[in-house]
């Protein structure tokens, strides 16, 4: 299927779906995905994939899974938090900007690792850098950002080993990170009020785009430079990629 027909990215996907796609090991059928939104990136994977999402966000879902049945492939979405899939398991667990959400992380990938059947792959997506938080970060319900050691270290008290770990961004990143500061200040006000919950039930329609193909299109190409210029940069960014890899009886329930 022609990629440019399927939902439109974020510019700030673009950067990260670029290097995602030459992450995945070799191997891999059924694909999990924590927390998809409003399924960009799901309608990709299930081109390449036996692909199941899961978002509780039922504005979310409920777009994800119109694109989803769109754009064929093998997938669907479930309106269901991962803990409800029962005695489902896959060969990748992914989670694209998600652990960053949630207060305690090691017990969510000690929960996603479960969800593997031996052996099998995590690929995760965080904000790079704690000492980047800001106003963005705040809005969108963000505990943390992750060092590199930091990220690594939390992978391998779970049990994980192979723990590769990359940064992406450079140096539109930074830019794109700047304007979602901006106005993030501006909203902060607002939103005062807001749990951490509710605010990271908003934040996966927070700034998302439109199924507009010349928005889209501008996103895609606009990007395309900034997409090859990050790739011999992989210790620089605003964002951070890891794979990892659960051999033997740690990814059992």
């Amino acid at each position: 299927m022609d990629t440019s027909t399927l939902a439109p990215l974020t510019p700030n996907a673009w950067l990260r779906y670029e290097l995602i796609k030459d992450m995945f090991p070799p191997g891999i059928s059924d694909v999990l995905e924590i927390g998809c939104g409003q399924g960009a990136l799901g309608t990709r994977l299930a081109q390449r994939f036996n692909y199941l999402g899961v978002e509780p966000d039922q504005v979310s879902w409920a777009i994800a899974s119109k694109r989803i049945r769109a754009a064929g492939g093998q997938g669907e979405v479930r309106n269901i938090p991962v803990q409800d899939l029962g005695d489902d398991r896959f060969d990748l667990v992914c989670a694209f900007e998600v652990l960053e959400h949630i207060e305690d992380d090691a017990a969510a990938v000690k929960e996603w690792s479960s969800r593997l059947r031996a052996p099998g792959w995590l690929l995760l997506s965080v904000p790079a850098h704690q000492d980047r938080y800001g106003p963005a970060d705040e809005l969108a319900g963000h505990f943390r950002r992750y060092d590199p050691a930091a990220m690594t270290a939390l992978l391998a008290g779970c049990g994980f080993t192979g723990i590769q770990v990359r940064q992406y961004g450079f140096p539109l990143g930074y830019l794109l990170e700047a304007g979602r500061n901006l106005i993030a200040r501006r909203r902060l006000a607002a939103t005062a009020a807001m749990s951490m919950a509710e605010r990271t039930a908003g934040s996966g329609r927070l700034l998302q785009p439109s199924d507009d193909r010349r928005a889209a299109a501008a996103a895609r190409w606009g990007t395309a430079p900034f997409r090859v210029v990050q790739r011999p940069f992989p210790n620089t960014g605003t964002g951070l990629l890891a794979l990892a890899r659960l051999d033997g009886r740690q990814s059992q329930p």
